[in-house]
């Protein structure tokens, strides 16, 4: 049986070998690591230190461009298109949301690196470095989207590229041109440039060309079908700063015609033809015609009124201006047809009354034959007695129920006759008041039905 005391000395001689073997272990497994770490080495996956001091950020004055006082830095630029979110005709300018993204070498932010290719930063780093400073030429509003957190991204190349990228909506002025209004087709023009760094500092180009701005497809407008996109440059010229680059996104609107065909162009083409109807009703009722007319009139003002108010008020005319008011002449022409339609009929009737009472008081006609006269004869034989000279009225004892006048012509010569003649035709339109309603019923919509024609084939 063992002594207690070598008992703990053998137990302390098993705990120190256990915990010899275990360093042992450790150090060599260190020491691999360390062989493996420095065989490849990567400083943007090992780094524990500050970025600032990966990139070098205070060894250098990034408020300096790259190459200072040596050619233009070339700035690459290429955008992706998000949404095109509104066109306004009153204000005359659209909203766009996309991402723009920018081009360069700076060689200060160059790194060692050998299996990752690039570093990803947030908008924290972009304060400190040195960016393109470019901003949207006529622009209204612009923000860059801050949900989550800043929508910028800044990536950096071990040998000094830098990707440079932000989420941006901007509202920008469209100079648009609404003479064929609503049968246009507008183009509006996003434009980039740089603020102050003139073309000898700064080269603004598109990286890809046409290729350098791509879109979604599921863009669409409400009220327009958008034809295409594309992108040119040129150079811009402040008398005070010099020349600079300036890039374009140019894109086509066409708007779509079904919207103001149900709601302008219908209803004034049925106010026209609502006017129409006043002609196939009789002439003496007149609230009837009377109270059709001001409401076709009151109508078609109301929606002239109504075009007008969302649009801007242009200096020049436009296509819908010109359909409205001549729709609003036909309807206005028709309450005129109708008030010269009784003015003479209250004329003639007028004439009719003296001829009745010239007959009854002269010529010695009974009374009762008087009325018969008068409900025999039409209107045109009756106001054709004017310029006559009574010489005999003889009654045909085979129709007793009638009274037939003869009238001689008066000692005229035969040049004035042929010119009564002649002027007869007229005069008989001019007072037999159905005439002229019949007429208004072919005059009216022939003439609406050309200007329709004439009308669609020059602005479509």
């Amino acid at each position: 049986m063992l002594h207690p005391e070598v008992g703990q000395q053998t137990t302390s001689s098993l705990r120190f070998w256990k915990q010899w073997r275990l360093r042992h272990w450790n150090n060599a497994i260190a020491v691999f690591c360390s062989h493996i770490f420095k065989k490849n080495r990567d400083l943007t996956k090992a780094w524990k230190g500050k970025t600032d001091q990966l990139l070098r950020v205070d060894e250098h004055d990034f408020t300096m461009r790259p190459a200072f006082g040596g050619p233009a830095i070339p700035v690459g630029v290429d955008v992706q298109v998000e949404s095109l979110d509104s066109i306004s005709e009153v204000d005359m300018d659209f909203t766009m949301t996309l991402y723009l993204r920018h081009y360069w070498k700076d060689e200060r932010l160059s790194f060692p690196s050998t299996n990752n290719k690039s570093m990803t930063f947030d908008g924290r780093l972009v304060k400190k470095i040195w960016v393109p400073d470019v901003f949207f030429v006529h622009s209204k509003r612009s923000f860059i989207h801050d949900t989550t957190t800043d929508n910028i991204m800044l990536r950096v190349f071990p040998d000094g590229h830098v990707l440079y990228s932000m989420r941006v909506t901007v509202t920008a002025m469209c100079n648009m041109d609404f003479s064929h209004f609503p049968l246009d087709s507008q183009t509006c023009s996003l434009e980039l440039e740089s603020y102050a760094y003139t073309d000898e500092d700064l080269m603004l180009y598109w990286k890809n060309g046409n290729e350098s701005l791509k879109t979604d497809e599921k863009i669409s407008l409400s009220q327009f079908l958008i034809q295409k996109f594309h992108t040119t440059s040129r150079l811009a010229f402040y008398s005070s700063t010099g020349w600079y680059n300036r890039l374009y996104i140019n894109f086509t609107l066409r708007r779509h015609i079904f919207f103001f065909l149900l709601q302008t162009y219908f209803p004034a083409t049925l106010m026209v033809m609502l006017s129409w109807v006043s002609f196939w009703i009789d002439r003496r009722a007149v609230p009837a015609r009377v109270s059709l007319g001001i409401t076709t009139v009151l109508t078609m003002s109301t929606i002239i009124t109504g075009v007008n108010a969302s649009m801007p008020r242009v200096s020049y005319i436009k296509a819908v201006d010109i359909y409205l008011w001549v729709s609003f002449v036909f309807v206005f022409l028709s309450v005129l047809e109708y008030a010269a339609v009784n003015y003479l009929t209250t004329v003639q009737e007028r004439k009719e009354r003296k001829l009745r009472e010239r007959f009854s008081c002269s010529c010695g006609i009974p009374h009762s034959k008087t009325m018969m006269l008068d409900g025999n004869y039409s209107e045109s034989d009756a106001n054709s007695l004017a310029g006559y000279t009574r010489n005999q009225m003889v009654p045909e004892e085979e129709k007793p129920e009638k009274m037939v006048v003869h009238l001689a012509m008066s000692n005229e010569s035969n040049s004035s006759r042929k010119r009564g003649l002649k002027g007869h035709v007229g005069l008989r339109i001019i007072q037999n008041t159905h005439a002229i309603d019949k007429y208004s019923r072919l005059i009216f919509p022939g003439t609406y039905i050309f200007f329709n024609l004439i009308y669609w084939s020059v602005f479509s």
